[in-house]
């Protein structure tokens, strides 16, 4: 396998992921209900200017402005039939972005969930949402990005038709799952799932992991999970952790996120020493958090695997459910499909 994101990981131990986009549109003056995607086209110097912080601040690997990119996702704005022009907007940006820096940044193209719950849950057939992936996918090749990113997916069906709806771009594919439920994703789908997915799919996935969830700590224990059953299963994986800043609060009528440049830095280190080697920031996450992550994997040296009560110590609370998992206890439920559990699927990252 020879692809950009490869060649990267062949050269650097960890790579380091950007922070988040809706958080960082918010404070360029991105409205709540408004599409992220339409500045693509509307402010395409905001979305640049997006871009350039991260690269700026040290990312390897940069993604596009395209987490809502699908038909049925731009569809909420009436926005279904623009799907080619908004992610090829967002891709060529990037693109133009990461050839001004002159450094060696890998162009990732988001996807994330179709925000549809599929059958045999839902209404949504596989059919119908690899087809909508596939469209997506497309695009984002012409725009020209390295790699397909599908991120914050919570069940094993919607896994299976992005891949497949991705696979037909030809471009490397990595996935994440949001692992946001007691240990599970709101689909019930658990860490040890993800790795054993990995035996069921068609097309190789060149990393996976996972990212968003409630914290930086239920991250850490992810990803401490996923490398128990790799090593368990003899699997070669390359694990991607992408948490939270922190923990989400509610300040001011508005969503705010605790972490410090401090915290996100030793969640970057905990992440090395857990078996990451694609680390960075999802909701909440700013440059500067990621200015702090790129020092401290550029001076850390991978070290034993951490407790979870040092976790727990260092960032924050971890759900038992999760801890029951490091036990080796898969039983512990996640919760329970609603229209609650439905709608947090829509969030932004």
């Amino acid at each position: 396998m020879s692809n950009k994101l490869f060649n990267l990981l062949q050269e650097k131990a960890v790579l380091l992921l950007d922070g988040a986009t809706g958080t960082n549109l918010f404070a360029m003056g991105l409205q709540s209900g408004d599409s992220p995607e339409f500045w693509n086209v509307d402010y395409p110097d905001r979305v640049a200017r997006h871009y350039r912080r991260f690269i700026d601040a040290g990312s390897d690997v940069v993604l596009t402005n395209t987490f809502g990119g699908t038909s049925y996702r731009l569809k909420l704005h009436d926005g279904q039939d623009r799907v080619a022009e908004l992610n090829i907007a967002a891709a060529r940006l990037l693109c133009e972005q990461v050839e001004q820096s002159g450094r060696n940044i890998v162009v990732a193209g988001s996807m994330g969930p179709t925000g549809e719950i599929l059958e045999p849950a839902g209404s949504l057939s596989i059919e119908d949402a690899q087809a909508a992936f596939t469209e997506q996918a497309l695009a984002l090749k012409q725009g020209g990005v390295d790699v397909l990113w599908i991120e914050t997916i919570s069940s094993i069906e919607e896994s299976h038709a992005a891949i497949r709806g991705a696979s037909v771009a030809g471009l490397p594919i990595v996935l994440t799952l949001s692992i946001d439920t007691n240990g599970r994703t709101m689909m019930g789908v658990t860490a040890a799932d993800l790795v054993n997915l990995q035996k069921e799919l068609e097309v190789p996935l060149i990393a996976f992991g996972t990212n968003c969830g409630v914290g930086a700590a239920e991250v850490i224990a992810a990803i401490m999970n996923m490398r128990k059953t790799v090593q368990e299963s003899g699997l070669d994986a390359v694990l991607v952790a992408k948490g939270n800043c922190g923990i989400p609060e509610w300040v001011g009528g508005e969503i705010s996120y605790s972490g410090t440049p401090e915290l996100m830095a030793d969640y970057a280190k905990m992440a090395i020493d857990s078996g990451a080697r694609i680390i960075g920031g999802c909701c909440g996450t700013t440059p500067e958090h990621v200015a702090s992550m790129r020092a401290a994997i550029d001076q850390h040296t991978k070290g034993e695997t951490p407790s979870i009560e040092t976790v727990i110590a260092t960032l924050g609370s971890v759900t038992a459910g999760a801890q029951a998992q490091l036990n080796g206890d898969q039983s512990v439920e996640g919760g329970v499909i609603s229209k609650t559990r439905r709608s947090a699927r829509n969030r932004r990252r």
